[in-house]
């Protein structure tokens, strides 16, 4: 379901990446867990990884880490590890979700601008983008890099907006996502804001956020994003 939204129809619609359009936790845990044992700490559970990602890697190696062990030293350690692994076994696990590629698709056809906005690191962003939606015309692929700030910051979805190449209103912009990041950075914004519960948090985490629409399949997101 879906609230009633303004009369503008959307431009640019811009996605969040993990979560989202791709279930890259399998990936990322297993990256993570490596990236652990090789500082000499314990792996965590598979499932502790749901509410440690979204926040950026840097975020994520704190989260991880032993509370004593969450040092500047530490973080770069585990960066200089996760790295290298995750870039070599991105896709090991990594796929999209079933009907985002045809969503995206449709999205395109009728002339909608389609962007990405994650907090994952630049490099692995842009791979995993183009690996799995490379036949997509993304104005701009935007993730985590040095000197910006990460969401919930709304300044990457206002990177992603001036990279459409003409001033948008507010109504004519979308943000999706499947956390309280994400929900956060469309409010920041002030765009329309929809959150997917096919992603790793919970219905009650993006409801906190009262989200223009909470949407349960890509299907569904591609129809509101039209206003079907």
């Amino acid at each position: 379901m879906y609230q009633s939204m303004a009369q503008s129809k959307i431009k640019l619609a811009i996605f969040d990446l993990d979560g989202t359009l791709l279930d890259t936790i399998e990936d990322l845990g297993r990256a993570c867990n490596f990236a652990l044992e090789s500082c000499g700490f314990r792996k965590r559970e598979p499932g502790e990884y749901n509410m440690l990602v979204g926040r950026g890697i840097y975020n994520l190696f704190r989260g991880a880490l032993p509370e004593e062990a969450r040092t500047e030293e530490q973080i770069m350690k585990m960066k200089s590890f996760f790295i290298p692994y995750y870039n070599e076994h991105k896709s090991d696990f990594t796929r999209p979700y079933r009907g985002i590629p045809e969503m995206l698709e449709r999205l395109e056809k009728a002339g909608i601008a389609l962007a990405v906005a994650s907090n994952k690191y630049q490099e692995g962003t842009e791979a995993l983008v183009k690996r799995f939606f490379g036949e997509r015309n993304f104005v701009k692929i935007l993730g985590q890099r040095d000197g910006k700030p990460i969401k919930p910051d709304p300044g990457i979805v206002r990177e992603a907006e001036a990279a459409f190449g003409e001033r948008l209103l507010p109504s004519e912009v979308l943000y999706a996502g499947d956390s309280d990041v994400d929900m956060e950075t469309g409010k920041n914004a002030g765009v329309v804001t929809a959150g997917v519960l096919w992603g790793f948090r919970t219905r009650e985490e993006l409801e906190a956020w009262q989200p223009d629409a909470l949407c349960g399949s890509p299907e569904e997101l591609g129809n509101m994003i039209l206003q079907i």
